[in-house]
């Protein structure tokens, strides 16, 4: 295989594997952390009251799993174009839709589900596009 295609077949692989972990991050992150506010009930919004809530263990790991996706996040656009990464893990909507509804027992209307099919469709789209648009290097270039 050329190196060029050998480039671009890590590039498009190691975006692969990063977009897979900020995906499933967030929508974990997200799902566990509105399973605790909601376990803890009405709090308020006083700076305390969130604070503390910080040490349920829900909470807790709702935030560590978004902080892992923050850093999934930062690694693909380190890479690869704004374009590419937001559509592509906007998939995350359609796995947080299925979370909601099967873990969490919320109600997805038709309407909603037929927002995600479109979103579906667009990530579709945007997945078969390569990450970046400049030409890769052959070399590795330093960083500017």
């Amino acid at each position: 295989m050329p190196a060029i295609k050998q480039d671009i077949h890590r590039l498009r692989a190691k975006t692969q594997f990063w977009a897979v972990v900020s995906v499933l991050s967030n929508v974990a992150g997200n799902s566990a952390l509105t399973y605790g506010m909601q376990s803890l009930g009405g709090i308020g919004n006083t700076p305390a009251a969130l604070i503390g809530a910080l040490f349920h263990p829900w909470v807790a790991a709702g935030v560590a799993l978004l902080i892992v996706w923050t850093f999934a996040h930062m690694a693909l656009l380190s890479w690869a174009d704004l374009s590419y990464v937001m559509p592509v893990t906007a998939i995350g909507y359609v796995v947080t839709a299925f979370a909601g509804k099967f873990f969490l027992g919320e109600v997805v209307s038709p309407t909603r589900w037929a927002g995600i099919v479109l979103i579906t469709a667009g990530v579709t789209l945007v997945g078969r596009t390569p990450p970046a648009s400049e030409a890769l290097p052959l070399k590795s270039e330093p960083h500017r």
